[in-house]
């Protein structure tokens, strides 16, 4: 039985699996859109929500919760200086996921995520 299991396991350890999602809510927060596949599009915009909410309360414990998270100061200094101030009267909501065709080479679905 699948009580109480969740997110997805993309066939990856668990380890390889927290950093391929490191790297792409860094990405994504880095640039604002990025192309995945539609299951890592919908995992990662969870954590990219969770980091923007952090970035909005902008208290040092707030700082450290996402540093935790995303050890890459850059990304944190963008998330606090710029997109929590950005979307500080939104109350949630801050990506979309835009559903593309199946990839050239095995068929997977692809999808676009953005910040809104």
């Amino acid at each position: 039985m699948r009580h109480r299991v969740n997110g997805r396991q993309l066939g990856r350890y668990s380890g390889s699996r927290k950093a391929l999602f490191r790297g792409l809510v860094r990405d994504l927060l880095l640039n604002g859109r990025i192309r995945t596949t539609v299951a890592k599009a919908k995992e990662v915009q969870g954590i990219a929500e969770r980091m923007i909410t952090y970035g909005k309360g902008g208290s040092l414990h707030d700082r450290r919760i996402a540093l935790s998270h995303l050890p890459d100061k850059e990304t944190i200094a963008k998330i606090f200086d710029d997109l929590g101030k950005r979307y500080a009267d939104r109350a949630g909501g801050y990506t979309r996921v835009l559903k593309l065709g199946p990839r050239m080479g095995d068929g997977a679905p692809m999808a676009l995520i953005e910040l809104v």
